[in-house]
């Protein structure tokens, strides 16, 4: 099974940030996002295989130590290679921190395959449109949407969690973040 560690918005801004994957839907461009039903979120780590209870025990001690984090949205991006959309965060040295920490803290968990996701190799992303399997044309008109009503937003990080990447993603332990 395959895991990864979910960094998660604020509600206000979970909402406007999921806007974007029900306008696509509403167009009729593509429900995927929608289908996985997971939540807007920026992954920090993906693993095979983790002992869960051994997992939630360390995220909740993680996130004893870290801060609430302010969250700034500023642009849009796409992996064009798994036609996915996605928002993109500016990142600030503690958030590059908070990344390391948790890798040293889940070292003995295998990344194998999930490389993207280690330190130093980290492209930080909001996905909000999943269209690997959608024809080209809605793809192409999905990015001119999101490019058009596309708007800067401001809020907070406030969660972390581990979530099973299943289809739809189950959400397994969400804790706050607690540190000053």
């Amino acid at each position: 099974m395959q895991y990864a560690i979910e960094l998660f918005f604020d509600e206000e801004m979970e909402k406007k940030l999921f806007r974007y994957a029900e306008r696509i839907a509403e167009e009729k461009l593509s429900t995927k996002y929608l289908e996985w039903k997971t939540r807007p979120h920026i992954t920090l780590a993906c693993f095979n295989d983790v002992d869960e209870q051994v997992c939630v025990q360390r995220l909740k001690l993680f996130a004893e130590k870290q801060p609430i984090l302010p969250a700034y949205i500023g642009s849009l991006g796409m992996f064009t290679d798994t036609k996915t959309i996605f928002a993109s965060p500016i990142m600030t040295s503690a958030m590059y921190q908070m990344q390391r920490e948790l890798h040293d803290s889940l070292r003995d968990f295998d990344t194998r395959g999930w490389e993207w996701y280690l330190p130093d190799r980290w492209v930080p992303h909001c996905g909000i449109a999943l269209m690997k399997d959608d024809a080209d044309e809605s793809y192409y008109r999905a990015c001119d949407l999101v490019l058009r009503e596309f708007e800067k937003i401001n809020g907070t990080f406030t969660a972390i969690g581990l979530v099973k990447i299943s289809f739809p993603v189950e959400e397994i332990f969400v804790v706050d973040l607690k540190g000053v």
